[in-house]
């Protein structure tokens, strides 16, 4: 996608939806990183496409293992800004992997019905998710919005939650 921040919506709400199964900081970096290759590409003016090898599963696979990698050491780094946001959970290794793949992948599906030069099954030109219909980017990029305003639902009902059970313990 053009906005990146559009990724945010699935990653928020499925995030929070499947909170205690995968590691929600590495599946919200993930629904995001991929998009570093266009940004390089276009700061870089380098001319290749947009959408290269990152955004197929061949390198989505790539860069998950290394978030994943990544998130295994930074974990404990982050559980002060997790606890700040009524976000802790415990983790295991097998959560942030579940997240890395699960988070660059739903990105990758997300943006292969959009353009032309996504190959998600590179070396293949393949795209089988690619639509021509006049409505797919306003109908994802809306989907995008309602998930995004799903998850901030959904995060309000987590956060009081946790208030109020903080409130009873004192």
């Amino acid at each position: 996608m053009p906005f990146t921040p559009f990724h945010f919506g699935p990653a928020l709400f499925f995030g929070l939806l499947l909170f205690r199964y995968i590691h929600f900081p590495t599946f919200l970096i993930a629904n995001v990183i991929v998009d570093i290759e266009p940004f390089l590409i276009l700061f870089f003016n380098s001319g290749h496409s947009l959408h290269g090898f990152f955004h197929s599963f061949a390198g989505g696979s790539i860069a998950a293992v290394i978030l994943a990698l990544l998130m295994v050491k930074m974990d404990k780094y982050l559980q002060n800004l997790l606890v700040t946001l009524k976000l802790s959970q415990d983790f295991s290794s097998k959560s942030i992997w579940m997240a890395s793949f699960s988070g660059i992948f739903l990105h990758i599906l997300f943006d292969s019905p959009l353009y032309r030069d996504i190959k998600p099954f590179y070396p293949s030109d393949f795209n089988p998710f690619f639509n021509t219909g006049f409505f797919t980017g306003f109908d994802i990029y809306f989907l995008c919005i309602l998930l995004f305003v799903a998850g901030v639902v959904i995060y309000g009902y987590k956060y009081k939650d946790k208030l109020h059970a903080e409130k009873k313990s004192f």
